[in-house]
């Protein structure tokens, strides 16, 4: 949306790196069967703007498995217009952390 960009048109990398934190979390989640929290952003990488109108599609894959965190490597990748072309725009890597009841760190279960 508009209020999310700079006077340019282009999107702001906040708000970006907060849909690639959901779509890692998402993915984490499900490998953790539970609550997981962000502890670290590993690596980050932009490539090319996201523009106003551009549809995002972020798609998170599991790098690493440590016994209470989970490491994601994330893309985002933007649609452009009617033409429909895509470009990778960003990328990243995330490190969650498996919360227990306690919410204290907990071990993953093995899958």
């Amino acid at each position: 949306m508009p209020a999310d960009t700079n006077p340019h048109g282009d999107i702001f990398g906040g708000w970006l790196l907060s849909q690639m934190d959901i779509a890692g979390g998402v993915a984490a989640f499900q490998r953790a069967k539970g609550r997981v929290a962000t502890v670290a952003l590993d690596a980050m990488t932009f490539h090319t703007p996201v523009w106003v109108g551009d549809v995002v599609c972020c798609y998170a894959d599991i790098r690493r498995i440590g016994r209470t965190s989970i490491t994601i490597g994330v893309e985002a990748w933007a649609i452009t217009g009617a033409e429909g072309s895509r470009r990778l725009v960003t990328e990243g890597t995330f490190t969650y952390v498996a919360i227990g009841p306690d919410k204290r760190p907990r071990p993953v279960p093995a899958d």
